[in-house]
């Protein structure tokens, strides 16, 4: 694995993801791998999970770790090429990414969409001008179409709680005050694709996810119905793809309840946090004994170790 950008970096999910439990058992057998080496995080966007989890599997793995917030901690970057710097950004990400690759042995990166220019955003411009412009290999923190880390644990949550070979796994929209990227349910939809899964997505009309991700998974606009017989329930704000960026309309009937929860095959709630408690999900439903959104926390760090494990095995 020479980058860790989307899961069509990952030969197989699945022991990927059986990887990351058996680190969760032994996580600090694999230390000499990481002996005299550094790993920058580099936050574009703020991040709780993402951060501590990723520096925490580094340490792990016996490196070292240094972690910076771009634009607060350093100055802020231009990343187009070719134009004249008289603005606010002070310094390019040629010379910012090539530093960068100085001072590490793998970069993590986090940014968001801009949920303005869907074509910019669809292309990955951010995440890939900065691994054209690095020279050591780059971790995806989160970008402005995917969240692999996060898909990973997920996968690994799935995995540890399952009861039967193959889950129905069902991929809810839920309401939010605020227009959010599309990335954790795209990159959701993608890591179960290849998972050993039947997804389903449920979302109202309006907020379908591009064709490019949801692919022929099938899309039910019908949320009681998606939910008969699901054995794990996954709740997800995303804006609108089509109408790109916008909340076309506020749908707080799909508030993930006990009385939706009731309809499932007594499943597992699942929510890669931070959560909009009473918004996107009752009280009654976070805090019930089926609620694994702590235990999708905890396994980020497993996730990320595998992840940077495999990555120095390779470089």
């Amino acid at each position: 694995m020479k980058n860790f950008l989307s899961v069509h970096d990952v030969v197989d999910v699945n022991v990927l993801a059986d990887k990351a439990l058996r680190l969760k058992s032994a996580p600090f057998l694999h230390q000499s791998l990481g002996k005299n080496k550094t790993m920058v995080l580099l936050f574009l966007n703020p991040s709780l999970r993402t951060r501590l989890s990723t520096q925490k599997a580094a340490l792990n793995l016996g490196m070292q770790c240094i972690v910076m917030n771009v634009g607060q901690d350093g100055w802020n970057l231009e990343m187009e090429d070719g134009v004249i710097m008289n603005g606010n950004q002070a310094e390019h990400i040629k010379e910012a990414a090539g530093v960068i690759s100085q001072y590490a042995d793998v970069i993590g990166l986090r940014t968001f969409a801009g949920l303005t220019d869907r074509e910019k955003d669809y292309a990955e411009f951010v995440l890939n001008q900065f691994v054209k412009y690095a020279t050591v290999p780059v971790v995806n923190m989160e970008s402005a179409t995917v969240h692999p880390l996060q898909s990973l644990a997920d996968l690994v949550t799935i995995r540890e709680f399952q009861k039967i070979k193959r889950p129905k796994v069902v991929l809810t929209w839920a309401p939010h005050p605020r227009a959010l990227p599309q990335a954790v349910a795209n990159s959701f939809v993608e890591w179960m694709q290849k998972a050993e899964v039947d997804l389903s997505i449920t979302n109202p009309k309006g907020y379908n996810l591009s064709p490019e991700f949801v692919k022929d998974t099938t899309v039910i606009h019908d949320q009681m119905e998606a939910f008969e017989k699901a054995d794990f329930i996954y709740a997800k704000n995303w804006s609108s793809f089509e109408d790109y960026g916008k909340i076309v309309e506020v749908k707080e009937n799909w508030t993930v309840s006990a009385a939706k929860m009731a309809k499932t095959n007594n499943a597992y709630f699942m929510h890669c946090l931070p959560v909009r408690r009473n918004v996107v999900v009752d009280d009654a439903v976070i805090d019930s004994e089926r609620s694994l959104v702590l235990q999708q926390a905890g396994n980020r760090e497993w996730a990320a170790q595998a992840v940077i494990k495999q990555i120095l095995e390779a470089n």
